[in-house]
């Protein structure tokens, strides 16, 4: 059977349930991802005076090929983007500044250092969010920033951040498309700290200068991101989850959502209904931990699932950001970038594709017996063949073919660098 006619069998089964199936293609071909650019490059930026990956942050793996240049990098991004159905965007972080061979210090970077990335996405039609790059720094080197207690690194690093977010605002005003700007950062510390309030206040005070200097929130809003725990910060994050949660609210700023970097068995998709009473957007960075945080390749897996299902039934998916954040230098980063954001594509398509509104009113009857079985039974409906369709429909490879692209890329492209 075709993928056509396999489509029309699986749209009648959903159809039963009164699911508009053209009607979710239609819907889901307008939901961006933003794609992390440095699942291209192992997270090294392209600094002059590029310093070695510290922060808490590790990718383990030499597989070759990976990108040296922003040319390659943006050429690796096009091939990934070529394999995965709808229209995204793209995360930058500050050290993929294109300076010209110039040494040029975080907290100096300009628009113009990023010309060349805002020119590239006119011309795919893409969207960009920012990060400033509060890591990988001989004034990050002993894993405080913001709330460091030498007011020199202080302000560095707020200058870093205030470049940023203008920068961001460039992004926005020249692509027609508002930026995310994130801020994380990795203070903490290794070991049981004797004051946990007084660094805390010292991020406080940062971040209310950092905002303080406006920037229309027509072309950029920003979030800030939690941690629980981190190599090297074991015992005490500064910016944890209710740091930011509250200065987020109180700030009127986004609160971002890291899927690693929560206790192993705390799931960000319970947090979701919650932030979503009190926040008018909230902003993801989907990733996945194995027994750390360790940014492994997103897999069509329980939680992400969940969290698809929590955006879709709540009718949030103008509401969340969705970002990714994985970093694997074990396989090949194009075939990375190609499961993980179709997984997380495959993810909102199988929630859009479940009676959510007559598994709410079963809920609310107390009819909890046909609530489980209908939400096990739509566990093994034929999503598939609706996937199939869909990226056919959206000029990219059908199942598994994706990966013998990826396999020619290799070889005519990766394996020469």
């Amino acid at each position: 059977m075709t993928v056509k006619e396999n489509y029309e069998l699986a749209k009648k089964q959903y159809e039963k349930w009164g699911i508009n199936v053209d009607s979710v293609l239609d819907q889901l071909k307008n939901v961006p991802i933003s794609i992390h650019c440095w699942q291209g490059d192992d997270v090294a930026g392209f600094e002059v005076n590029q310093s070695e990956l510290s922060g808490g942050i590790d990718v383990t793996g030499n597989y070759p090929g990976k990108a040296t240049t922003p040319e390659e990098l943006r050429q690796d991004l096009e091939k990934a983007l070529s394999l995965i159905p709808g229209k995204h965007r793209v995360n930058l972080h500050a050290i993929y500044a294109e300076t010209n061979g110039e040494v040029v210090e975080r907290d100096q970077l300009d628009p113009k250092h990023f010309e060349n990335w805002v020119n590239w996405a006119k011309e795919q039609g893409l969207g960009l969010d920012f990060n400033p790059t509060l890591f990988s720094h001989e004034k990050a080197a002993d894993g405080l920033t913001l709330s460091h207690p030498n007011e020199e690194i202080r302000e560095f690093w707020i200058r870093h951040c205030i470049a940023s977010r203008r920068i961001a605002e460039y992004f926005g005003k020249e692509l027609g498309t508002t930026c995310l700007t994130n801020v994380w950062i990795p203070d903490g510390y290794k070991d049981i700290p004797s004051d946990r309030l007084t660094p805390r206040k010292r991020l406080k005070e940062s971040l209310d200068r950092i905002f303080a200097v406006e920037i229309d929130e027509k072309y950029n809003v920003d979030a800030v991101e939690s941690k629980l725990f981190g190599i090297g910060s074991e015992s005490y994050v500064v910016g944890s989850h209710e740091f930011y949660l509250g200065y987020a609210l109180k700030n009127n700023k986004l609160c971002l959502l890291d899927t690693g970097h929560y206790h192993p068995t705390e799931m960000v998709s319970n947090k979701i209904s919650s932030m979503l009473l009190y926040s008018d957007k909230v902003a993801l960075h989907v990733s996945r931990p194995v027994r750390w945080d360790s940014d492994h390749v997103v897999i069509l897996d329980d939680e992400l699932k969940e969290i698809a299902l929590e955006i879709v039934r709540n009718d949030a998916l103008d509401k969340v950001m969705i970002g990714l954040d994985f970093f694997d230098a074990s396989i090949n980063r194009i075939a990375a970038w190609t499961i993980g954001t179709r997984n997380m594509i495959k993810s909102l398509l199988a929630a859009m594709l479940v009676p959510n509104d007559h598994l709410k009113q079963l809920q609310e009857e107390g009819n909890f017996t046909e609530r489980l079985a209908l939400m096990e039974e739509f566990k093994t409906y034929p999503f598939g063949a609706i996937w199939d369709y869909y990226c056919d429909q959206m000029g990219v490879p059908v199942k598994e073919s994706w990966l013998e692209e990826v396999k020619s890329y290799e070889k005519e492209v990766l394996s020469k660098r």
